[in-house]
């Protein structure tokens, strides 16, 4: 079993509903109500199998995916957040100076959903395999 890249977590369909559904929820159309949404992609170490985990709506322009949530025989290999802000606003779609800070720290794959598309920052797979914890790597 190998560790997912981020072009394989991208093509496992659970993982792109889930960064639909939370597209969904992140209300981009709506300028008041719009915000962050998002979560962590984990991979089953017996099965292979990949699953989600949504964490709490973040801000308009902020989301917190710190301390990922611990799901026995699993990793975390990558996470996904929404940037629900409008590039014709002038908001940035691709991954922030934030997000490139804590996707070094993180050392997983970021794939961000925005309204022109899906974008990516991290690590192409998981930093060292699938050593390190069931939460991020070391």
């Amino acid at each position: 079993m190998q560790v997912p890249t981020a072009a394989d977590l991208l093509a496992d369909p659970s993982v792109r509903l889930a960064i639909e559904e939370a597209w969904l929820a992140s209300l981009p159309d709506d300028p008041i109500k719009r915000h962050e949404e998002g979560g962590w992609i984990y991979m089953d170490l017996a099965t292979g199998e990949i699953s989600t985990r949504r964490v709490p709506p973040g801000l308009q322009a902020e989301i917190h995916l710190e301390s990922p949530v611990e799901i026995p025989g699993a990793v975390v290999v990558g996470i996904f957040h929404t940037h629900p802000n409008p590039t014709a606003e002038g908001w940035l779609s691709g991954p922030s100076e934030a997000d490139r800070l804590a996707d070094e720290r993180d050392g997983v794959p970021d794939l961000i959903r925005a309204d022109d598309g899906i974008h990516f920052s991290g690590p192409e797979s998981r930093r060292g395999g699938f050593g390190g914890g069931p939460g991020y790597p070391p």
